[in-house]
């Protein structure tokens, strides 16, 4: 069984929200490291997505390190990497600028993008408490 749910929104890819609830459920602590993923077959059943899909995502997610391929156990969540300061900062590069270009498009100022990081930064902090309490 799939430990996170989707809602599909026709404004974003299937394969973007997918990978997008798998890392919110890994972030969030919804699924920790060594924790079997469900195979491809599963995930395109629980989430009502083409197996083709959930193959793309699965293999994404076992390249980008989130997951782990392992024979005879199947595919797992992956132990979180421990990246050095500059590697981290390079791999939100992209990340950010999108986020920084889409906020002064639509005239948000840097005062309400932090606040706003911070408002989400949190809503994962709780998570992580929830589902640690199952």
């Amino acid at each position: 069984m799939t430990p996170f749910k989707i809602k599909l929104d026709s404004s974003r890819s299937i394969f973007d929200q997918v990978v997008y609830a798998t890392t919110k459920a890994i972030l969030g602590g919804a699924l920790k490291p060594g924790d079997p993923f469900p195979s491809v077959r599963v995930l395109a059943s629980d989430l009502k997505i083409h197996p083709n899909t959930a193959h793309k995502v699965v293999q994404h997610l076992i390249q980008e390190r989130w997951l782990l391929a392992s024979p005879g156990r199947g595919t797992i969540v992956s132990p979180p990497p421990q990246a050095r300061s500059g590697d981290r900062q390079r791999l939100l590069s992209d990340e950010v600028e999108q986020l920084v270009v889409e906020a002064r498009r639509v005239g948000v100022n840097l005062d309400e993008v932090l606040d706003s990081v911070r408002t989400h930064w949190k809503s994962l902090d709780n998570l992580k408490v929830v589902s640690g309490d199952r």
